[in-house]
């Protein structure tokens, strides 16, 4: 998809300051060739758009639709890439129509995708890549999205009796977005994320319990438009909640558990977040809110609240 975010002025091929690019690369490659059991800090699991070759803009299809101006498949760029691999509109995506792509988080897995598994040979210099490589990305931000949840739970003080279980997860997970194209296309997926959940399961229901008494469960409820403005939601279960567009105006949701929680278009204006766990900027980014919004240190306030 579209948006990536550019961390300065857009630069156009043949540019006096591309070089700086290349060098944001190589920075970005030698971070990322740790020894395979080493655990990944937290930007390396940030998008780090510079090092990428548009894989969000090309792999991924979208549908006309509130979110997208335009329809997309799979595997064709975005009339919106340029040739340097950035969003040509990307300064007014939401103007444009695309919103869809302000709230994408790839989790760090495009660069790792571009320059470790295909050693920065993008698909336009090597064309016979390219259906491999756009294959490969939804598998490696799979992969990513774990490691985040992974290191997140790796973070929690209270998680302490899962951390051993956790590192070793931590380990296998980053060993495998480091294997060949081959064996990432081959990957059973849905069952690591099974394994895997069942600790992150472990770790919510240890910030939880932190809460004194009885907390609210509403695991996979449907939620939607929900009047919860000022509820009491701490320790709450909010895993795979739909809470599109719910009314969560200062409402207490600290040690929440925010895994896969469904928040486009809630409203968080003064809510307080702080102490949640497995919240992503992704889902921050699809929510509205305000500066009164009380946020985990991990997260930034979306810029357009």
């Amino acid at each position: 998809m579209a948006g990536r975010p550019a961390p300065g002025p857009r630069r156009r091929p043949g540019s006096r300051r591309r070089p700086e690019i290349h060098r944001r690369r190589e920075r970005t490659v030698t971070r990322q060739r740790k020894a395979p059991t080493a655990a990944p800090d937290r930007e390396d699991l940030r998008a780090d758009c510079g090092s990428c070759f548009g894989l969000c803009c090309v792999a991924l299809p979208f549908a006309r639709s509130a979110d997208f101006a335009a329809d997309k498949p799979a595997g064709r760029p975005c009339g919106n890439l340029d040739a340097d691999f950035r969003c040509g509109i990307h300064a007014r995506l939401r103007q444009e129509g695309y919103q869809g792509c302000t709230v994408f988080d790839c989790f760090g897995a495009g660069q790792k995708v571009s320059q470790v598994t295909y050693g920065g040979t993008d698909w336009r210099r090597a064309p016979g890549t390219a259906r491999e490589m756009f294959e490969v990305f939804p598998v490696m931000r799979q992969l990513h999205e774990l490691l985040w949840y992974v290191t997140e739970g790796l973070d929690v003080a209270v998680a302490r009796p899962v951390h051993p279980r956790l590192r070793r997860e931590l380990a296998r997970l980053e060993s495998l977005t480091r294997g060949d194209a081959a064996a990432l296309l081959v990957l059973d997926v849905d069952t690591l994320r099974g394994e895997v959940n069942t600790l992150l399961l472990r770790v919510g229901d240890l910030v939880r319990a932190q809460v004194p008494g009885r907390t609210r469960n509403h695991r996979g409820a449907d939620l939607m438009g929900a009047r919860l403005a000022g509820a009491d939601l701490r320790g709450a279960s909010l895993r795979g909640a739909l809470l599109v567009a719910a009314d969560l105006k200062n409402a207490d949701l600290r040690m929440s558990d925010l895994i896969g929680a469904d928040l486009r278009d809630a409203d968080l204006a003064g809510a307080d977040l702080t102490g949640s766990v497995f919240l992503t900027q992704a889902q921050l980014n699809a929510a509205r809110g305000d500066g009164t919004t009380r946020l985990p240190d991990t997260l930034s306030r979306p810029a357009h609240w």
